[in-house]
């Protein structure tokens, strides 16, 4: 290249390199890296990718994503990588916009910081091969250098939150923080990923089991930085580790409302109802549980934030699309007409039973000392019966458009 590219990028431009071999087909892997100032280690890395693509005997290309203002770029494009600049938005933000521009079937992912062995990428081609359509690297199932991974995220970190990933969404990933990664074309843009940053580590492998992709996982080589280079997470500073964790937690909360909205919001407004019936018999008991007018409160309390919890759970399911099961029956079955017939039967039942209290209420001069059991629970159905009318109308409103069933 004559010019040299030493600016960071204010648009996104595919910069291709004089030496490319032009293939008879389409390269079967792509090999797709993000680069921030990576001068160090990134020619010695473009030669490692030469080499795993060399030892595998498969035809390639490597993509490096680029938003540095150092010389990283012209150095990847002189060893013949192509080179997408992007402004700078964060990596999720880099897979996003590099898809376009991939040509190859097979895609691998990861650093080029030289921590990931680059030159052993078999087990990653031949699991593609196999027909597996998402392939996780795992640093535990490989090795591990000494001094790669400090010992809060080798011992805690990693091994907590994807513990907390696998039991969120029932799968068996050993190493959910690996960055090598390889997944089909297809598989990536059914992912549709979404997060800019750090978190799409997390949105890819959750989405790879909720849409359930052909999973496989192979050890990896995990090396320590290169002296006189420093990993983002320490140029950023102490905090970057930890929100780098928060925020991955958060992708993997805000994808999953079985777990904590629909089955909770379930077991608690059933439990509800149950003590609340059961209080409005009268002054039974069982066991050491009385069912009194605060059993009572109790048990409306229950069965409001188990309602709303599954409300909100089935319109979460709805809008991600990730799944097909109880939202689709909801929605199948609480049609408009139906929805609102039920909201208000729930509130004149309700009414009908606070009927009484109102009156005295009144007669009172607006003063009444304590509430009747069946007064509570016609409270109970009122507030239940506008929430089903708020929930139609949200239901009815993403028909419209286009969240709903077909």
């Amino acid at each position: 290249m004559t010019n040299k590219i030493s600016t960071s990028p204010k648009c996104i431009e595919l910069l291709i390199p004089e030496s490319e071999v032009i293939f008879d087909q389409l390269p079967e892997v792509s090999i797709v890296v993000p680069a921030l100032n990576e001068e160090i280690t990134i020619g010695e890395f473009i030669d490692w990718c030469w080499e795993g693509l060399t030892r595998v005997g498969v035809s390639g290309e490597i993509i490096i994503v680029d938003s540095s203002s150092d010389d990283t770029p012209n150095i990847a494009l002189n060893k013949g990588a192509r080179v997408l600049r992007t402004p700078k938005n964060g990596l999720g933000q880099a897979y996003i916009d590099v898809i376009p521009s991939i040509r190859g079937n097979f895609i691998i992912m990861g650093d080029c910081d030289l921590t990931y062995d680059f030159r052993e990428i078999k087990v990653f081609v031949d699991s593609f091969h196999a027909g597996n359509e998402f392939v996780m690297g795992s640093r535990f199932a490989g090795s591990i250098e000494k001094g790669a991974m400090p010992p809060l995220h080798r011992y805690f970190g990693t091994p907590l939150t994807t513990w907390i990933l696998n039991k969120i969404y029932h799968c068996n990933y050993g190493d959910i923080h690996c960055g090598m990664r390889g997944l089909t074309k297809d598989a990536l843009l059914k992912i549709n990923l979404t997060s800019k940053g750090w978190e799409y580590a997390s949105e890819m492998v959750l989405k790879a089991s909720r849409i359930n992709l052909r999973i496989d996982e192979v050890p990896v080589t995990f090396y320590k930085d290169r002296e006189g280079r420093f990993s983002h997470h320490r140029r950023a500073g102490f905090w970057s580790p930890w929100l780098a964790g928060w925020i991955n937690l958060k992708v993997m909360l805000v994808y999953s409302p079985d777990s904590l909205l629909i089955k909770p919001g379930i077991f608690f407004f059933l439990i509800g109802l149950v003590i609340s019936l059961l209080s409005l018999a009268g002054s039974i008991a069982i066991g050491p549980f009385g069912f009194s007018t605060h059993m009572l409160l109790i048990g409306m309390t229950a069965s409001i934030l188990g309602y709303s919890l599954f409300q909100v759970g089935i319109i979460a399911r709805n809008f991600h699309g990730l799944r097909n099961g109880i939202e689709k029956v909801v929605l199948a079955n609480m049609t408009y007409d139906r929805g609102m017939v039920i909201a208000g039967l729930l509130c004149i039942v309700g009414f009908g039973l606070d009927l009484h209290f109102l009156s005295d209420y009144i007669a009172n001069s607006f003063f009444i000392d304590g509430l009747s059991r069946s007064s509570i629970f016609g409270l109970l159905l009122i507030i239940l019966g506008v929430q089903t009318a708020s929930f139609t109308l949200l239901l009815e409103m993403g028909r419209r458009l286009g969240k709903g069933c077909k």
